[in-house]
């Protein structure tokens, strides 16, 4: 299992940070916090662990812990964390809640349900009647106890409710729709002849990268199980995917437009999918797949409908409706808000000192944390300034953004999460979903066209509660974002540098009203 991490190891000392440990290989163990190569055993829990920084973590987490609000003796719920640590081995039975506690449990997570008749939260993983391969699959890939919005989402699926689901950026949402959509498909298979090799169940998402780590972590949890799962994006031979789907699988993982035209090419039956996943269904209508998805949506036998958005808009709401009745909407924590996790560091620079200002930090011990990921407005930005970078610093730079091909696009992140490299430069397609284990500071090079897409992309510096921190570089070329900037920096407590407090874009609608009264009279 590794040795205890007390003094030095007998191959060397041990790690200090987690983004030094590798990624774990199949069948080793794995870190119980966050899923790299758990070298060592925590002398104080035996909990496998990659480094002391998790060390470090797991015991902060522990030491959390508060006394349960009016629940069973089993529960302990925490103060200011988003884990349950539970003694009983069978799970709690959470039908034996009083719907005073289950709101008490609801409020202090702050999970949101809007339907009385949507079940109570899960409290651990063995609870949920799961297949007994898929626990196991969910121990070893480190998934010791359900988060918020997995406590809420993963018994509603499981009895076949249809959901509108939005949590915080790295909040386990993934594994929320995953692990029922595995249950069902699995359960279902053994119940069917071998001869039955029709999709089961189909996840679309907005980027390809999305799509991929989806389908990896699907691949993971169903290990064992009758479960196989193709992938459906563009960059890879149609010829290969449409091979994968007659050869029968479970899972159809993929991106709206490729779906079309694969459908379109080919004979591909869909009439056995009962669960359909749309997972960032804002981002999918920002990018303009609505009529695709509906299309997609037609060609199913009412399928159940589970999807997860990161903000909750009209035309979300619009579209969920139309897709599915009886819906049950869940919010856990506070989706549309920075992570609390995530420090704000806002700097204001002239677009023509941005790089200066940029190197300057990345050779400064004091405030350069790599692993980083910086984001930019272009592709070709992306490229020029990883160039630029790993000139100026000497630092090994790779950039990913839609032009890049797949096979490159895959190979940059491997690198990045294995931490051979140790900045990214990428444009908005990471800013969604795309889970960078071990990130920890995001530098905001180019501001986004929107504070929605500045919320998540901030939030690539917190990983499930973990602290990070965030650059902002800020100019007037931003101006339209100043007056919700200035609003989320306030809210978080953080400073807000005085040219952004004295502009007058930040002021609000009433300044913007005098101005344009003042242009209609001529004063």
């Amino acid at each position: 299992m590794g040795e205890e991490i007390q003094g030095e190891a007998a191959a060397g000392p041990v790690k200090d940070r987690c983004w030094g440990q590798r990624e774990a290989l199949p069948g080793e163990p794995r870190c119980v916090i966050c899923g790299r190569y758990g070298e060592y055993i925590c002398d104080e829990t035996d909990d496998d662990i990659c480094s002391l920084q998790c060390k470090q973590t797991l015991l902060g987490r522990l030491a959390s812990s508060c006394k349960a609000v009016n629940l069973p003796p089993t529960v302990k719920l925490p103060a200011s964390d988003d884990c349950f640590y539970v003694r009983d081995d069978k799970g709690p039975q959470t039908d034996q809640f009083s719907s005073d506690q289950i709101g008490l449990l609801r409020k202090k997570l702050d999970i949101i349900v809007k339907r009385e008749s949507a079940p109570a939260p899960i409290l651990s993983f063995s609870s949920c009647n799961l297949p007994q391969r898929l626990q196991d699959n969910l121990e070893i890939a480190g998934y010791e106890i359900p988060t918020p919005v997995q406590m809420q989402a993963i018994p509603a699926a499981l009895v076949g409710m249809n959901l509108l689901v939005t949590a915080d950026t790295g909040s386990g949402k993934t594994a929320s729709f995953l692990i029922p959509v595995i249950s069902w498909c699995s359960n279902t298979r053994f119940k069917l002849s071998s001869e039955q090799k029709k999709p089961l169940a189909m996840v679309l998402a907005p980027t390809r990268e999305l799509c991929v780590q989806v389908e990896e972590q699907a691949k993971l949890l169903g290990k064992g199980l009758p479960f196989k799962t193709a992938l459906i994006v563009g960059g890879d031979a149609m010829a290969t995917q449409v091979y994968r789907l007659q050869q029968g699988v479970e899972l159809i993982v993929g991106t709206p437009g490729r779906l079309i035209d694969l459908l379109t090419k080919h004979d591909i039956e869909l009439d056995e999918i009962s669960i359909l996943v749309l997972d960032e269904v804002d981002c999918m209508l920002q990018r303009g797949f609505r009529d695709q998805v509906m299309q997609i949506f037609r060609a199913l036998s009412q399928p159940q409908v589970l999807m997860f958005s990161a903000t909750i808009s009209q035309e979300v709401e619009k579209m969920a409706s139309s897709m599915a009745k009886d819906l049950i909407f869940i919010s856990a924590g506070k989706p549309s808000k920075p992570s609390d996790s995530v420090k704000q560091i806002v700097i204001w620079v002239d677009s023509k000192h941005k790089k200066q200002k940029l190197f300057e930090i990345m050779m400064s011990k004091q405030h350069f944390k790599p692993p980083v990921v910086v984001f930019v407005g272009s592709r070709l930005g992306a490229d020029l300034l990883a160039e630029a970078i790993t000139v100026k610093t000497g630092l090994r730079v790779l950039s990913v953004h839609g032009e890049k091909t797949m096979k490159e696009r895959r190979e940059s992140l491997r690198l990045f999460l294995l931490g051979e490299i140790s900045v990214l430069v990428a444009t908005g397609v990471l800013g969604r979903g795309v889970n960078l284990l071990g990130v920890r500071q995001v530098i905001i090079f180019d501001m986004p066209n929107s504070i929605k897409e500045y919320v998540h992309q901030i939030g690539r510096a917190s990983r499930l509660g973990e602290e990070g921190s965030a650059i902002i570089f800020v100019s007037e070329e931003d101006k339209n974002l100043f007056r919700e900037l200035v609003e989320i920096l306030k809210a978080s407590g953080a400073s807000v540098p005085r040219e952004l407090t004295n502009s007058p874009y930040s002021l609000g609608s009433n300044n913007s009203g005098r101005k344009q009264k003042k242009r209609k009279y001529g004063c």
